[in-house]
């Protein structure tokens, strides 16, 4: 790459040094017999729409670690071989995490155990025929999109209040984390692809695909969870569902443009600027540790 890209990186990461991506360990001791019903507020309809979402985040957190970890040795900038170090201990946290409430939907909906062995088989497929290349353009995709979500966590405090304190900490944090290490996929794609015409277009490409690919999936799965479930046909849930992710909420609602932005040639993560819910880190791991005293 051009010598302008290299200085772009280390300046971003040179603005940004406070927050770099620490990677933290912390524990949170989620009740599994709440795993059904531990959104009282948003109902059942929205729970089981979280945690069919938990579902791809162990093996996709591993598959993010890999598609960085395989361009770790081409990366020079000091500063961003630090951000690359700390985003997978990140992504390693997250995975353990989400695996426990993983572990508590598995007991209650057998569709969940095969869905993640599916995931898993087409991400490995990803990295054997298409290559790391392609993993990482899917990668930095799909970080979008989880950084997107994390955005609305922080920035929409009704999306978690009324939950079950143990699980809405964990959402919480993971939104933390996915906010502070937004862009370290992405610098790595750019430094060693670029800005051109040809790594535009693959990056574009690995979104579309990976929306297209990621919701096709979830949502039969999703309907199947609240199926076992019995929910199903809950009217009143149905109804809170639309206001948590369309609605005066809006979860998902509130992100569209931001979605839309990754297709702007120019587009970079941090040129949506979230960093001040990064200063509720520290009073979060406070409260964290009372938690679970």
């Amino acid at each position: 790459m051009g010598s302008s890209r290299k200085s772009n990186v280390v300046s971003i990461y040179n603005h940004l040094q406070a927050i770099l991506p620490i990677r933290r360990d912390v524990r949170f001791h989620l009740p599994p017999e709440r795993i059904s019903d531990w959104h009282f507020a948003a109902g059942p309809t929205f729970t089981a729409f979280l945690n069919t979402f938990s579902i791809v985040l162990p093996v996709g957190e591993r598959f993010f670690i890999d598609s960085v970890r395989a361009y770790r040795d081409q990366i020079t900038d000091p500063e961003l071989k630090k951000a690359i170090t700390a985003f997978i201990g990140q992504e390693a946290m997250h995975g353990r995490e989400h695996e426990d409430l993983n572990a508590a939907l598995f007991a209650v909906a057998p569709v969940a155990p095969k869905f993640e062995r599916f995931v898993k088989r087409l991400l490995d497929g990803i990295t054997r025929n298409l290559g790391k290349e392609f993993s990482l353009s899917a990668t930095i995709a799909l970080e979008h999109f989880t950084a997107l979500l994390a955005d609305s966590v922080l920035r929409e405090p009704r999306v978690a209040a009324g939950a079950e304190p143990h699980y809405a900490a964990l959402w919480k944090w993971h939104a933390l984390e996915e906010t502070e290490h937004k862009a370290v996929a992405f610098d790595v794609w750019e430094t060693v692809m670029g800005r051109g015409p040809r790594a535009y277009a693959i990056r574009c490409l690995g979104l579309a695909l990976a929306t297209v690919i990621f919701w096709g999936l979830v949502i039969p799965v999703f309907l199947q969870v609240l199926r076992t479930e019995g929910k199903l046909t809950d009217v009143k849930g149905w109804a809170k569902f639309f206001r948590y992710t369309f609605g005066d909420i809006g979860l998902l609602r509130i992100q569209l443009k931001n979605y839309a932005d990754y297709f702007r040639p120019g587009f970079h993560p941090w040129d949506h600027d979230n960093r001040e819910y990064l200063l509720q880190i520290d009073a979060f791991l406070e409260a964290q540790e009372r938690l679970v005293a």
